[in-house]
């Protein structure tokens, strides 16, 4: 099966990044990592999932955390500088980053923001992002992904 690389496979290719697009079966109603995970056969703790914050000092900034996992905003809060943090409303989403709910990359945003990244990234040799559209993710190094996104890494909820 052919897979039409999207903008953040050329951004990939571009810096000759390592990386492979990986399909899976969407299910409108049901866009959680565990889901994804369950599609490719791969471990839900592995499966990264993209979130977009407001702080009330920096304004937007991105975490990427495992996808069963919640994001700690107090955590949150302090790793960006802000004293507190929301996710930004569902709404704004396609207008802040360029993508819509389940397809939220960490990569090609329309915006380069302050990235974090969880730490549990390191357990895994590579680790999956959505690669800008459902159905399809992009299996990367997590240094890689690290490298390309500018994240620091951190940890962003309570284990």
């Amino acid at each position: 099966m052919k897979i039409n690389k999207t903008n953040i496979a050329r951004l990939l290719d571009k810096e000759k990044i390592a990386y492979e697009l990986v399909p899976y079966e969407v299910d409108e109603s049901d866009l959680s990592a565990t889901h994804v995970a369950e599609g490719l056969g791969q471990d839900p703790h592995q499966i990264f999932k993209t979130l977009v914050l407001h702080g009330d000092k920096t304004k937007e900034f991105v975490c990427i955390i495992p996808g069963i996992e919640e994001v700690d905003l107090k955590m949150a809060a302090k790793i960006s500088g802000n004293k507190k943090c929301e996710m930004i409303p569902m709404k704004d989403l396609l207008t802040t980053t360029g993508y819509i709910r389940g397809a939220c990359s960490p990569l090609g945003m329309k915006k380069q923001f302050p990235t974090y990244i969880d730490e549990h990234c390191y357990k895994f040799d590579c680790v999956f992002v959505s690669a800008g559209k459902r159905g399809l993710q992009i299996k990367i190094a997590p240094k890689d992904l690290i490298k390309i996104t500018n994240a620091k890494v951190c940890s962003l909820f309570n284990t």
